[in-house]
C-alpha cells in the first residue's frame, strides 16, 4: 500500500497538469457545443427567415463559441507554461501561440462585427442615438 495521500493537493504539480488538461477538454466541448448549437439555430432560422439569415445566425453561434474556445485554450496554455515547464523556449512558444491565437480572435471578431475590435461601432445614418 502507498504511503502518499491520494488524490492532489494544492501547489503540487500534477493539479496544474490536470487543471490545463481539463480546461482543453471544455474548451473541445464548448466548441462542439456551439457548433450543434448553431446547426440546429441556423437550420431554424433558415425556416423562419430565410437560407440567407440561416447562414448569418451559424456564423455568429460558430463565432462566439470560437471565441469563448480560444480563450479557454490560451487560459489552459498559460497554466500549464508558467507553472510545469517555465523554460524560456516554452515561454517564446507560448507567447507565439497566444500571438496566433489573438489573430484568429480578431479574424473572427472582424467577420462577426464587420470591422476591427478596436474600431468603433459605425451607426446607420437612420438610427436614432438614443435607445429607448
Amino acid at each position: 500500500m502507498r504511503e502518499e495521500a491520494e488524490g492532489l493537493t494544492v501547489g503540487h504539480w500534477e493539479l496544474a497538469k490536470d487543471v490545463s488538461e481539463w480546461i482543453e477538454v471544455l474548451a473541445v466541448c464548448v466548441i462542439a457545443a456551439s457548433v450543434v448549437i448553431a446547426v440546429t439555430i441556423g437550420v431554424r432560422t433558415a425556416f423562419v427567415t430565410g437560407a440567407v439569415a440561416g447562414v448569418e445566425a451559424v456564423k455568429r453561434q460558430v463565432g462566439r463559441g470560437l471565441l469563448l474556445g480560444l480563450d479557454l485554450l490560451i487560459a489552459a496554455d498559460i497554466i500549464r507554461t508558467v507553472t510545469l515547464q517555465p523554460t524560456l523556449e516554452n515561454v517564446a512558444a507560448l507567447g507565439l501561440l497566444v500571438i496566433v491565437r489573438t489573430f484568429l480572435a480578431w479574424s473572427i471578431v472582424v467577420e462577426l462585427w464587420g470591422r476591427w475590435p478596436w474600431q468603433p461601432e459605425q451607426r446607420l445614418s437612420g438610427e436614432d442615438s438614443v435607445e429607448k
